[in-house]
């Protein structure tokens, strides 16, 4: 199946896409529970059970983390707001600690490009959920000069929970990558 090719009786993109499949795949995964399943590739999407993406986890997961990728192979990005707030008061001291220039930890930007699905409908949308990505369980700005960097993007080890969802055609994305499995707290604390 060719990535975003356009359909020139509707001057759109396909209806039928591997990309809608992995996300339906990816919600039923998130919301059924565990059994075993063996699978050479350690980063495939349709890893069955939560938890075994990467390398198995122990304890509780309810997050398959992903990036989407569009026509040109760019990253899919989303502006999120509404971070977890607890993070706040830890960022807040690391920057009053260090050079401005010299902390990974300086949250400057409010990009993502990773999501978590949340439903998904028709034949091929889905409201995604923008996930904050964290460094040491600090916000990480992922861009340099206002673009997405791929060597920070290597630097996330964590994700947080934003306010923030979208909802997309999936038939419009060429690619899907997921990172992680994780447990990701939803409850804000104050």
């Amino acid at each position: 199946m060719g990535c975003e090719k356009k359909d020139n009786k509707h001057d759109g993109c396909h209806k039928s896409n591997c990309i809608c499949e992995v996300v339906r795949f990816i919600q039923r995964v998130q919301n059924t529970c565990p059994e075993v399943d063996c699978v050479e590739c350690d980063t495939d999407c349709f890893m069955a059970p939560l938890g075994s993406l990467v390398s198995p986890v122990r304890g509780r997961v309810n997050t398959r983390v992903f990036s989407l990728l569009t026509g040109n192979g760019d990253y899919f990005k989303a502006v999120f707001r509404g971070g977890k707030r607890k993070y706040y008061p830890k960022m807040m001291a690391e920057e009053s600690l260090a050079d401005h220039k010299s902390t990974p930890h300086k949250h400057t930007s409010c990009v993502s490009v990773f999501f978590r699905v949340q439903t998904v409908f028709d034949s091929c949308c889905a409201t995604i959920q923008v996930l904050q990505p964290l460094y040491n369980g600090l916000p990480f700005d992922i861009t340099t000069d206002g673009k997405i960097c791929y060597e920070k993007i290597c630097k996330v080890n964590g994700f947080g929970p934003t306010n923030t969802c979208l909802t997309v055609d999936l038939s419009c994305f060429c690619g899907i990558q997921c990172i992680d499995d994780v447990y990701i707290d939803f409850c804000d604390e104050d």
